[in-house]
């Protein structure tokens, strides 16, 4: 059996593309994109004067909050580069802890199931894995640039 049903299975719902589709999707998002490499990247996020920012090899982006960076971190280091992000920055945190515990889930299981391997092949199944989570987190869209905003308001009734 290949390795990715292998660990996609004992995942089940750690799986980060699962956790992409069934918490993140179904929100009111924008689209994000970040021009980086679609590959597995490193990342960093340092404090600036001016917020935080997230450094993806030689990239970097600003964040307004620890929390975006965080985040939009999960999405680099799979080399994502469109997304969907929550418009509301509350749901953001919660999201978070979820997406970061599921990646050290997937690094755990990865190294586990590719213990007994050479270190060609693990940087080859390493490869695959992230090359799968990432084609179907694109697969699930990134949605809009902005949200619709269709709720009635007074303003709108009035006319």
């Amino acid at each position: 059996m290949d390795h990715i049903a292998v660990i996609r299975q004992e995942l089940r719902e750690r799986w980060i593309p699962e956790l992409y589709l069934e918490k993140v999707r179904p929100l009111r998002t924008r689209s994000f994109e970040m021009e980086i490499s679609e590959r597995e990247n490193t990342t960093e996020i340092f404090e600036t004067l001016l917020g935080w920012e997230l450094r993806v090899g030689n990239r970097r982006f600003a964040c307004p909050t620890l929390e975006t960076a965080r985040y939009l971190q999960v999405f680099a280091r799979l080399g994502c580069r469109n997304f969907a992000v929550p418009y509301d920055i509350t749901a953001i945190p919660p999201l978070i802890e979820l997406l970061e515990s599921a990646w050290l889930e997937t690094e755990r299981a990865l190294s586990q199931h590719l213990s007994s391997s050479s270190p060609q092949m693990k940087g080859k199944r390493r490869a695959r894995l992230i090359r799968a989570m990432r084609e179907e987190i694109a697969k699930a869209g990134a949605g809009e640039l902005m949200p619709l905003f269709n709720k009635p308001t007074k303003q709108r009734n009035d006319q």
